[in-house]
């Protein structure tokens, strides 16, 4: 039988996706809810950037739609939708739920569902499972089956594109785990790494992003004792990196849909069977403080420096989560700002590459679209490249407080390094 695929959530992972297999000749159906972004993709536009329109373009065996009769050519489905967090710092599976329930409705007979969003252990063949059972009346590892192959794409990065990247893959019994395998090894390059169960496979997604963050926290909490000890904390991971084994990590602020919402998920189901992470959930509690950190470095900088707080104005150079990006979800750069406005500061945040109306919409901010006030400070927050090539002799005069928070920026405008 000829595999159909759909593709549920056509965001940073799933079109990508779609493009790939599309590629290689498979019939591809791209679902979203999102009316207008399957209007833009028809259009052979993308707006997150990860697919050219030349991409779009080729991809003849690729079809867009956000109506759920069309899903029923195909048999297999492929879930990327979002998996966030709620305010209160658990999984917020709605999206999940909701694409399941979707699916469940044109399910058929030997029919494959495979996710690919980030979830905790168990959460595959404990909650998705059963709702595709219960609202298709199919039998789970008899009628249907499931797959789960964690995404690993890296937004912005151009040459560790998804078919460059290392694919885990599993699947519900030993005959759908081959065939979830075969599936991707069809399209990445790079091959795939086949683990014995689904719940392997969830573990290894989950621990991949909370062993950055512990180990990114751990760095942050270094730049907070140096800062203290009126030590360069550049030229100290310098220093310390010139031994073999040293891990290359840099301060920061950490945002983004992975690495501050993924050790959730882990911390959740530990709870939930009885133990409580106590290095996690440090490591969580001092990367969200950062924005603070710098806040309240930049106020001692002013002070130091002769300013008045109240009142100065402050230019914030980038809004997105990660450099040459416009995703703005979980931006560590929003606590910044929130935290300079509540010392009575006036921010303006200038970003390119984020989309005016997103930041509008999600942050109440709105972007300025060119730099032409005097700064008391600014702080670079995100290191675009475009941002080379900015009028730095225009921006910055030698009252003018620059806090680099990338190392990113000429030594000689520098105040003041992360």
């Amino acid at each position: 039988m000829n595999n159909n695929i759909a593709i549920i959530g056509l965001g940073y992972v799933g079109l990508p996706l779609a493009v790939a297999f599309s590629k290689k000749n498979f019939n591809v159906i791209g679902f979203d809810i999102n009316e207008s972004r399957i209007k833009e993709l028809k259009n052979n536009k993308d707006h997150t950037l990860e697919v050219s329109s030349k991409e779009l373009e080729a991809s003849k065996t690729l079809q867009f739609t956000c109506f759920v009769e069309d899903l029923k050519q195909a048999n297999i489905y492929i879930v990327t939708v979002p998996t966030p967090i709620t305010k209160h710092k658990s999984p917020d599976l709605t999206p999940i739920i909701r694409a399941s329930e979707t699916i469940a409705k044109v399910l058929k007979k030997g029919d494959t569902v495979i996710y690919e969003s980030t979830v905790y252990p168990g959460c595959t063949e404990e909650v998705c499972a059963p709702i595709l059972a219960e609202n298709s009346g199919l039998k789970f590892n008899k009628d249907f089956f499931c797959g789960y192959s964690p995404e690993r794409i890296n937004p912005g990065d151009k040459k560790r594109t998804i078919t460059n990247i290392i694919k885990v893959t599993s699947g519900s019994t030993k005959e759908i785990a081959t065939k979830v395998d075969n599936l991707y090894k069809s399209i990445i390059k790079a091959g795939t790494h086949k683990t014995s169960s689904i719940k392997v496979a969830e573990a290894a997604k989950v621990i991949e992003n909370t062993q950055r963050d512990l180990n990114i926290a751990f760095i942050n909490e270094l730049a907070i004792i140096f800062d203290k000890l009126e030590i360069d904390t550049t030229e100290v991971l310098a220093a310390a990196g010139t031994k073999w084994n040293f891990l290359p990590f840099t301060p920061g602020l950490v945002g983004g849909h992975c690495i501050g919402v993924d050790p959730y998920y882990l911390t959740h189901k530990a709870e939930s069977v009885g133990y409580h992470p106590q290095v996690i959930l440090a490591g969580r509690r001092i990367n969200s403080n950062m924005g603070m950190f710098v806040a309240n470095k930049l106020v001692k900088l002013l002070a130091n420096n002769g300013n008045e707080i109240k009142g100065a104005n402050v230019l914030i150079l980038g809004i997105t989560f990660k450099e040459n990006c416009p995703d703005i979800r979980n931006t560590g750069v929003i606590k910044v700002i929130d935290e300079l406005k509540e010392f009575g500061m006036q921010v303006d945040v200038y970003d390119s590459f984020a989309d005016k109306i997103e930041v509008k919409k999600e942050y109440n901010i709105d972007l300025i679209q060119e730099i032409s006030k005097d700064y008391k400070a600014v702080i670079l927050a995100v290191k675009h490249d475009n941002f080379n090539s900015l009028d730095w002799k225009s921006i910055v005069t030698k009252n003018t407080v620059v806090f680099d928070l990338k190392g990113f920026l000429p030594e000689n405008i520098v105040t003041a390094r992360l």
